[in-house]
C-alpha cells in the first residue's frame, strides 16, 4: 500500500488533534499548573525526538508519543500532587516528539510550492484537539466524571496508536535502527538550531511568538472583564472569536506564504499584525463599542495563534537533508520555553505595574522586533530545497 501525501497529512493531523486534546482534559482549577508542567516535560521530549524518529522512525515515535500520554493521564487519576505532576510531565514526553515526527513525514511527501499550506493544516490539529477536549470533555464529567473522561481519553490515545502501526512498516522504512542513543542525542537539536543563523532566528521569533499566543489565551478574558467591564461569559466569547480566527489563519496565512510572501514574508506581516492587534487592544477605552472590540481580538488572535504552520514549514525548509526532525526538535524547545515562560512573564509585569494594557504593549515588542529582525536577514534563508512530491 503506497501511503500518498494527503495520507500521510490525514495521519499527522490525527495524531496531532489526539494528543492536543489529551492535554486539555484536567480539571480547570489545575489547567495553569498543569499546563506548564506539560510543556517542561515537552521540551525535554523535543530534544530526544531527533534520535528517536532517526532510530526507530516517525510513526514508532508518534505511537511512543501517545502512548507516553496515554500513561501521563492514568497517571493523574491518581488525583494525589505528586501524580499530578508525574502525569503531566509524561504528557509533555509525549506531545513533544509530534510535531517533529509529523514534519520528518511530511517534508518528504510535500511539494515544495505547498510546503507552509500543508503544514499550517497539520497545525491545525492543536485547536482542533482543543475544540475536541472543549466539546466533549464536559459532556463526559457529568456522566462519567473526570477520572473517566481521562480514561476514556487515555484509551483513544492507545487505540490510535495500535491503528497506527499499520502503517508504519512503509512510513518508518528509513529508520536506522543500530544507530546509538545517548546524552549527546539531548545536545545535538540545540547545537544544529544555533549553527545556522537562519535556525537560530527562527526559533528566537517562535519565543517571541508564543509569548504573545499565550498570555493573549491566559489573560484576555481577565483584562476584557477588569479593563472593559465584560462579564466573563461575554469575555469567553470574545476569546473564542480571537481562537477561531486563529485556526482560519494558520490555513490563509499557509496558502499566502506559499503563493505570495513567502514564508520569512509571512512571518514578519504576522509579527506586524501581533502588535497592530496587541497594542489596539491594550489603547481600547471601556466603553469600546463590541465591533471594534471584536475586531483588535480577531487581529491578534489570526496573528498570534495562526503563525505556527509556517514557521515548522520555514524549520525544515531550512533543516540539512535528513535532519528535519532534529531541527524542529531544537526549535520547538525554544518555542515551548516562550510557552512556559511568556505568561508567567506577563504576569509579572501586569502585576508590576498593575496594568494588563502595559502588559499587552510590552509582550509585543519583542515580537515586533524578532519579526523585523527575520524580514532583515532574509538573505539568510536559502532557496526551498527540494522535497519529494506527494504521488
Amino acid at each position: 500500500m503506497k501511503i500518498s501525501g494527503a495520507g500521510t497529512l490525514a495521519i499527522t493531523l490525527t495524531v496531532q488533534a489526539l494528543v492536543a486534546a489529551a492535554a486539555l482534559v484536567v480539571p480547570a482549577e489545575l489547567i495553569g499548573v498543569y499546563v506548564s508542567l506539560i510543556y517542561v516535560g515537552a521540551m525535554l521530549g523535543s530534544l530526544m525526538a531527533g534520535g528517536w524518529v532517526q532510530r526507530q522512525g516517525a510513526i514508532r515515535a508518534s505511537q511512543w508519543g501517545l502512548v507516553l500520554c496515554a500513561v501521563g493521564l492514568l497517571l493523574s487519576m491518581l488525583g494525589h500532587w505528586v501524580a499530578l505532576a508525574g502525569g503531566a510531565l509524561l504528557l509533555g514526553l509525549g506531545y513533544g516528539p509530534i510535531t517533529p515526527a509529523s514534519s520528518h513525514l511530511l517534508i518528504q511527501t510535500t511539494s515544495a510550492r505547498r510546503l507552509s499550506l500543508v503544514f499550517s493544516i497539520k497545525q491545525t490539529g492543536v485547536p482542533l484537539g482543543g475544540v475536541l477536549a472543549g466539546l466533549l470533555a464536559p459532556k463526559l464529567e457529568m456522566t462519567i466524571g473526570w477520572h473517566g473522561v481521562l480514561l476514556v481519553t487515555a484509551l483513544a490515545c492507545l487505540l490510535c496508536a495500535l491503528l497506527a502501526q499499520v502503517v508504519r512498516d512503509e512510513l518508518d522504512a528509513d529508520r536506522k535502527p543500530d544507530r546509538r542513543a545517548g546524552l549527546g542525542d539531548l545536545r545535538a537539536p540545540l547545537m544544529l538550531i544555533f549553527s545556522r543563523r537562519s535556525l537560530t532566528l527562527l526559533a528566537a521569533a517562535s519565543f517571541c511568538f508564543s509569548a504573545v499566543q499565550w498570555s493573549f489565551s491566559a489573560y484576555v478574558v481577565t483584562y476584557l472583564h477588569d479593563g472593559l467591564a465584560y462579564t466573563l461569559i461575554a469575555a469567553g466569547a470574545m476569546l473564542s472569536l480571537g481562537q477561531v480566527a486563529g485556526v482560519v489563519g494558520r490555513i490563509l496565512w499557509g496558502w499566502c506564504a506559499d503563493r505570495y510572501l513567502g514564508a520569512v514574508g509571512m512571518l514578519f506581516s504576522l509579527a506586524l499584525l501581533m502588535g497592530v492587534g496587541t497594542i489596539g487592544l491594550a489603547l481600547l477605552p471601556a466603553n469600546a463599542p463590541v465591533p471594534l472590540v471584536a475586531l483588535a481580538l480577531m487581529i491578534l488572535g489570526a496573528a498570534a495563534v495562526g503563525w505556527n504552520g509556517v514557521y515548522l514549514a520555514e524549520v525544515a525548509r531550512q533543516a540539512p537533508a535528513g535532519k528535519t526532525s532534529l531541527a524542529t526538535g531544537g526549535a520547538l524547545t525554544c518555542t515551548f520555553f516562550g510557552v512556559v515562560l511568556g505568561p508567567a512573564l506577563f504576569g509579572v509585569v501586569a502585576s508590576l505595574f498593575d496594568s494588563y494594557r502595559i502588559a499587552f504593549i510590552l509582550i509585543a515588542i519583542p515580537a515586533l522586533l524578532f519579526g523585523t529582525l527575520l524580514f532583515t536577514r532574509r538573505n539568510l534563508f536559502a532557496p526551498q530545497k527540494s522535497t519529494t512530491p506527494a504521488s
